[in-house]
C-alpha cells in the first residue's frame, strides 16, 4: 500500500519587530487553512516563525530579550494554532525561540517541534549548528548573534514516527552540514523538515554571499539524495527590518529533485504529493548503507588523526 503524505511548506514574508504573537499566529493559521484546502495533512512552518529575527540586534535589556522567547508550548498566544490544527486534522512543524529552566539555570535554544494531526506534540528538536557570532561585529549593517542568544541544542538529531513514516527535524544552518542528514539517515529518516531565516549578507564576503540562493538549494538537494529522504525547507524571507533574506522554499524528493518551489518573497503555500516509498528505493539501491557504506574506513582516518601528512619543516 503506498505511503503518501500530502505536505506543504508555508513560507512567511517579513515579520516586523512591532508585530504581535497574535498577529503572527493569525498568519500561520491562514496558511494552514490554505494548505488544508489543497489536501495537505502536514504543514512545515519556518524557523523562529513567531517573531522577527531578533539576533540581528544587540539587545541589552533582559526583559526585552526574554519577550522574544516561548516559555511553554503551546502557550496562551500559540494555543489557537494547535486548536485549529486539531480541528482541521493537519499536523505541523514550527520553529521558535525557547526559554527554559534546566539544570537550575535559564537556558535559551533555537527550537522546533513536530505536532500531530490531533494537536499533540510528537517531538522536539533544538538547533545544533549555530552560525554567526557571540559579540557584535564592526561595520555590519545587521548583526548575526545567534551564538549570543542561543546555546547549541542538547537533544541530538532524533527521528520520530508520525504521518505513516519516519520524520526528522533540523533548523536553518543545520542544512549545510552533511552529518545532519546522515545521522538521521542512519536512523531510517524518510522526511526531514527544516525552517530557515537566511540573510544575503551572512558571511560578509560578497563572493560567498552572492551564491546564497545556490547554496541554499544545493545543501538540501544533496542531503535528500545522499540519504534517500524527502526534505521540506521553509523560509522566512523578504526584507525584514532592513535585512534582505532568501526565500526559495522548496519540497525536495529523495532523488534530489525539487518538486515544488515558492516564487514570491511573501506568505506563500506550496504543496506536493510525497511518496515515502520513493526514498525506500534509493536506500535499497544506491545508498544502501548496510551494503555499501564502509564505516571502518572512517574509523581508521580518525585513529590516524587524518590522512594528510604534516607539512614539511
Amino acid at each position: 500500500m503506498p505511503r503518501i503524505i500530502q505536505a506543504a511548506a508555508a513560507q512567511m514574508g517579513p515579520i516586523a519587530r512591532s508585530e504581535t504573537r497574535k498577529d503572527t499566529v493569525r498568519r500561520l493559521i491562514a496558511m494552514m487553512r490554505q494548505a488544508k484546502e489543497r489536501g495537505a495533512e502536514l504543514v512545515v512552518f519556518t524557523e523562529m516563525a513567531l517573531t522577527t529575527f531578533f539576533p540581528r540586534w544587540v539587545i541589552e535589556d533582559e526583559a526585552e530579550l526574554d519577550s522574544y522567547y516561548e516559555r511553554e508550548m503551546p502557550g496562551p498566544e500559540t494555543l489557537p494554532l494547535f486548536e485549529e490544527a486539531k480541528r482541521l486534522g493537519v499536523g505541523f512543524y514550527l520553529g521558535y525561540a525557547e526559554l527554559v529552566m534546566e539544570e537550575g539555570k535559564k537556558r535559551r535554544f533555537n527550537t522546533s517541534i513536530l505536532v500531530g494531526r490531533d494537536g499533540a506534540i510528537i517531538g522536539k528538536y533544538r538547533k545544533v549548528h549555530l552560525p554567526g557570532h557571540a559579540e557584535p561585529q564592526p561595520n555590519r549593517t545587521h548583526q548575526h548573534l545567534e551564538k549570543r542568544y542561543f546555546e547549541p541544542g542538547n537533544l541530538g538529531f532524533g527521528v520520530w514516527r508520525g504521518f505513516g513514516g519516519v520524520m526528522g527535524m533540523c533548523i536553518c544552518n543545520d542544512r549545510r552540514w552533511p552529518e545532519t542528514y546522515r545521522v538521521m539517515g542512519l536512523q531510517g529518516v524518510e522526511m526531514v523538515m527544516l525552517g530557515y531565516n537566511t540573510p544575503f549578507d551572512h558571511t560578509g564576503h560578497p563572493d560567498i554571499d552572492g551564491l546564497t540562493s545556490f547554496h541554499n538549494h544545493l545543501s538540501m538537494q544533496a542531503g535528500a539524495y545522499q540519504n534517500g529522504t524527502w526534505v521540506i525547507g521553509t523560509a522566512k524571507c523578504g526584507t525584514e527590518e532592513g535585512s534582505r533574506m532568501v526565500g526559495q522554499s522548496v519540497i525536495v524528493a529523495p532523488s534530489g529533485e525539487i518538486v515544488a518551489q515558492a516564487v514570491s518573497l511573501e506568505d506563500e503555500v506550496i504543496t506536493a504529493r510525497c511518496d515515502l516509498d520513493l526514498g525506500t528505493r534509493y536506500r535499497e539501491t544506491i545508498f544502501n548503507f548496510a551494503k555499501h557504506r564502509e564505516p571502518e574506513a572512517y574509523r581508521l582516518i580518525v585513529e590516524r588523526k587524518g590522512a594528510i601528512p604534516p607539512p614539511e619543516s
